[in-house]
C-alpha cells in the first residue's frame, strides 16, 4: 500500500519532509511503534535493537544516559540503526532559547549531525523550533521538532490552556513536525487531534498493551485505542524492551498500531 493511501489527508497535509520520511517508513514496516530504548550501556542498545529493529519504525534515546557513551560507539549504533531503516529521535526535552538550543544541539554529543526528530518545551518560546532547525542546517541535515503538548505522567503542569498555546504556536511552524500527547488518555488524545487538525503529527507515550498504572506516576492506555483517537505514533518502553521476548512483543505492538491506523 502506497503511503498516501494510508495516511490519507495526514500525508497530504503534513508538508514537513521528516513527517513524509516517518510515514512511509511505517508503511514500508507496517509499525507505528517508536521503542523508547532506556538502556544504561553500548551494548544492551546494540542487543536491543537487534532483537527489535525490524518490527519498529523509530527509537528514542537519551544519549545522556549512556553510562560508557563514546562518540564512535554511538556512531556505530547510529549506523546500525539506518541499517534497520529507523528514524532516531533524541528525547532531549530542549526548553532554552533559540540561540541556545541552537548550540545544545551541538556540543560533546552533537545532536544535529545523527537525530531525525526532537522533542521541546514552548515554555521559552516559539524561538527555539527555529533555533533547534538552525542547527541541522549548520550540518546540512534536515530533522522535525515534536513539542510537548500533553503529558502522561501524574500531577504534570501541561494545563488544557497551555496546550492550547501550545498547539496554536505549533501548527503555524513550518519546523514542527508534530505534538506529543497522552497515550493513556483516549479522550484527551481525541481533543488534542482536533485542536492540531491534520496538518501536523500526534506521536504518543503512555502506551502498553497491560493498561494501567506503572512505575513512578506513569498511567497506561490501549496502543489502538490511541492510534484511534489520533496517534500517528505509539512511544513503547518497557512493553516491549523488560518483556522476556522483545522482539515477540515488538511484533505485537507493530501489529496492533498497524492495524489500527488500517481501521481509523
Amino acid at each position: 500500500m502506497q503511503p498516501e493511501d494510508v495516511w490519507g489527508n495526514r500525508w497530504r497535509e503534513c508538508t514537513l519532509a521528516m513527517a513524509k520520511r516517518y510515514m512511509t517508513v511505517a508503511c514500508e514496516k507496517q509499525s507505528l511503534v517508536c521503542l523508547a530504548a532506556d538502556r544504561k550501556t553500548m551494548s544492551g542498545l546494540f542487543e536491543l535493537l537487534e532483537q527489535v529493529g525490524p518490527n519498529i519504525a523509530a527509537l528514542k534515546t537519551h544519549v545522556d544516559l549512556i553510562d560508557d557513551w563514546t562518540a564512535d560507539e554511538w556512531s556505530r549504533f547510529c549506523v546500525a540503526a539506518e541499517r534497520y531503516n529507523l528514524l532516531i529521535f533524541e528525547d532531549r526535552k530542549f526548553a532554552d532559547i533559540g540561540k541556545i538550543s541552537r548550540s545544545q544541539m551541538a556540543g560533546i554529543y552533537d545532536i544535529r549531525s545523527w537525530s531525525n526528530i526532537v522533542t521541546a518545551h514552548l515554555i521559552s518560546g516559539p524561538d527555539i523550533v527555529d533555533g533547534l532547525q538552525a542547527a541541522w542546517q549548520d550540518v546540512g541535515r534536515q530533522g522535525g521538532v515534536l513539542l510537548l503538548a500533553q503529558m502522561s505522567s501524574r500531577g504534570n503542569l501541561l494545563t488544557s490552556d497551555y496546550c492550547e498555546s501550545v498547539v496554536a504556536k505549533g501548527v503555524v511552524s513550518a519546523g514542527v513536525l508534530g505534538f506529543i500527547g497522552n497515550g493513556s488518555r483516549p479522550e484527551e488524545l481525541a481533543e488534542l487531534r482536533n485542536r492540531v487538525g491534520d496538518g501536523k503529527m500526534i506521536w504518543t507515550p503512555g502506551v502498553n498493551l497491560a493498561i494501567g498504572d506503572g512505575e513512578m506516576g506513569q498511567r497506561y492506555g490501549d496502543p489502538r485505542e490511541a492510534v484511534l483517537a489520533g496517534s500517528d505514533c505509539i512511544i513503547v518502553g518497557s512493553g516491549i524492551h523488560r518483556s522476556d521476548n522483545p522482539a515477540a512483543m515488538a511484533k505485537q505492538y507493530a501489529e496492533a498500531s498497524w492495524n489500527a491506523l488500517l481501521e481509523r
